[in-house]
């Protein structure tokens, strides 16, 4: 079952977050943009077992309205199994049903080209993030602008 995030998950969120990774650093993330108040869609996965996933959705300052699309954790032993995939797909429709025009990924092009995600669509964008990696999904049939400056929430800082 995919829900909206609870105040009552955020210890657990934060754990799924660390196994994930292996670290706690994307926890530190997650918990930032919360505080900031730039965490947009936050989602969770639940099984019988528990909480075993997590997606955030972000704000980003960009030339139109758009979000970034990171973390997205699942636990370990659950990865595989289409939990990370649903999530993601979740939180898009969500993003697309509160009118937001785009999400910006930093991550696998193999992964996330599967949701429509392009780096082609990204290259005129400047971000620090720029690079092969860096992708864009429009929500609506193109994007609103072709180039810009993206700049992602200061909680992005700590991450090195």
């Amino acid at each position: 079952m995919i829900r909206n995030e609870r105040p009552e998950d955020l210890p657990h969120v934060a754990t799924v977050v660390e196994r994930a990774f292996g670290q706690e650093d994307e926890a530190r993330l997650v918990e930032r943009l919360r505080a900031d108040g730039d965490a947009v869609i936050s989602l969770v996965a639940e099984t019988e077992e528990g909480l075993v996933g997590q997606i955030l959705l972000s704000r980003l300052d960009a030339p139109f309205r758009a979000l970034a699309l990171a973390p997205v954790s699942v636990m370990p032993e659950q990865q595989g199994g289409g939990i990370g995939s649903s999530l993601i797909e979740e939180g898009l429709r969500r993003a697309r049903e509160q009118g937001w025009a785009a999400v910006f990924v930093l991550g696998a092009p193999e992964y996330y080209r599967r949701f429509g995600f392009r780096a082609d669509l990204a290259q005129g964008f400047s971000c620090i993030y720029a690079g092969p990696y860096f992708m864009v999904l429009p929500l609506a049939a193109e994007l609103p602008a072709s180039s810009g400056r993206i700049g992602y929430p200061a909680a992005f800082e700590t991450m090195g």
